[in-house]
């Protein structure tokens, strides 16, 4: 990994554990990144038995890992696997303006320094290493991917941000003044937007979960955070040929965040060997967490799959 454990401390403000399933544990703490903020991370493992791999969570925009995404920790560690996420700067419990990106190659560079702490652990140096992000949280996961192309062993791209949609390309004059805006008054909350809970999440119940829970940013994006999170994805878009890792994406066709077509175009211009598909007709963005029980069910199911038949490739191969 190139970034090593350089720049990034260990810093053990607070340990929590808590039970979050059967034969699970969840330890949690803060780490110090090299511009001094303390970053929140968070996991869930087997407690009883070596896990099959390790996966690393990334999570969307304005989200985080230990509640909005402690479904997935919890049915991915009762599948075997040990599962660590970190919220990033500006997200969740970590240091930051909440819901301010003020680099989103901070975010890469701080991920990547992490994960790799955590893969260079004597428990985990013979584990295989796979990567599961959620819309922003994908961008991030191919980002990662970009950095060190043969590190990691798969990825899980969750309703990925990958590509603007055509429609909804903003002028180039727009970009500019944009560019030049976000520089001088970077923090403005005047990007206008609509509450997406109600588009992105189909369950009543969990719409007032994200709601009540004060640690997802839900105001209006600010300035700087629409230009990085736009750069980002027009960057995305422009290296998908360059995407080689096995990959499976799992995407709503009725999600009004993300369109489907970006994930659809990925998966026609990646050159990975080893790619898959799964569009769900009628869900909706927050497919992990946001729709009925049997339809997140479904995608577990294929997603858990996709894993079990990796790793059983790769030891045919070695």
């Amino acid at each position: 990994m190139p970034f090593g454990l350089a720049g990034m401390v260990r810093k053990e403000v607070r340990i929590d554990s808590f039970e979050s399933g059967p034969r699970q544990n969840s330890p949690q703490e803060y780490i110090l990144n090299s511009r001094g903020m303390n970053l929140f991370t968070c996991q869930w493992r087997p407690s009883n038995y070596e896990p099959k791999a390790l996966i690393f969570l990334c999570h969307g925009y304005a989200m985080e890992c230990s509640i909005s995404m402690r479904g997935t920790g919890a049915r991915l560690a009762h599948a075997g696997f040990a599962v660590h996420g970190m919220d990033y700067e500006g997200h969740g419990k970590s240091s930051g303006l909440q819901g301010y990106i003020t680099s989103f190659n901070d975010i890469v560079v701080d991920c990547s320094k992490y994960f790799a702490s955590v893969c260079e652990k004597v428990e985990y140096k013979n584990q295989k290493r796979f990567l599961l992000g959620e819309s922003m949280g994908g961008a991030v996961v191919l980002m990662l991917h970009r950095k060190e192309p043969t590190y990691w062993d798969g990825a899980i791209l969750v309703a990925p941000m990958c590509k603007i949609v055509e429609d909804m390309k903003p002028h180039p004059i727009v970009i500019s003044i944009l560019s030049k805006l976000s520089n001088v008054i970077p923090t403005w909350r005047i990007i206008p937007n609509e509450d997406i809970i109600d588009r992105a999440i189909k369950s009543e119940e969990w719409r007032e979960e994200v709601r009540n829970n004060h640690y997802c940013y839900k105001g209006k994006p600010r300035l700087k955070t629409g230009y990085e999170l736009f750069m980002a994805s027009l960057d995305i878009e422009n290296n998908l040929d360059k995407v080689t890792l096995p990959f499976i994406i799992v995407h709503g066709g009725g999600d009004a965040v993300t369109d489907p077509s970006v994930s659809e175009a990925l998966y026609t211009l990646a050159e990975s060997k080893d790619k898959t598909l799964k569009l769900y007709p009628g869900m909706c963005h927050a497919l992990t967490s946001g729709e009925p029980k049997e339809n997140i069910d479904i995608v577990f199911s294929d997603i858990i799959k996709w894993l079990n038949e990796r790793l059983k490739m790769i030891d045919r191969v070695e």
